[in-house]
């Protein structure tokens, strides 16, 4: 089992950035991937960032250049750091973390991002 906890939302200004974090805990040398979705009001979640253990990223293209995805593999937490952010990304954004051994995906309680215009 892998227990996944976000930090890190808040209320900021359009332009602003944040940083959120997402640490791992419990069977966290099984972890593969790791990543973000968020979810807007009324819309579909959405994948936003993964990072793979090897590094590897890969993000959706409305964030790239923007949104960057790391991983410090030595603490087991993800980091997603959001510059310049639009209201359009408000959203309550969730951690994942897929362990594909087990064919399970883990996922945190999520936590809420809010850009005023």
């Amino acid at each position: 089992q892998v227990q996944l906890v976000e930090s890190g939302g808040g209320l900021v200004q359009a332009g602003g950035s944040l940083r959120l974090s997402c640490a791992a805990s419990g069977s966290t040398f099984s972890i593969d991937d790791m990543g973000w979705f968020r979810q807007a009001p009324g819309k579909q979640r959405e994948s936003v960032a993964a990072i793979r253990r090897d590094g590897s990223t890969n993000y959706i293209d409305s964030v790239k250049g923007r949104f960057t995805i790391s991983r410090d593999n030595a603490k087991n937490t993800v980091y997603l750091h959001v510059n310049n952010l639009e209201p359009e990304d408000t959203a309550v954004y969730f951690c994942f973390a897929n362990e594909y051994r087990l064919g399970q995906t883990y996922w945190g309680q999520g936590i809420q991002v809010t850009v005023s215009s």
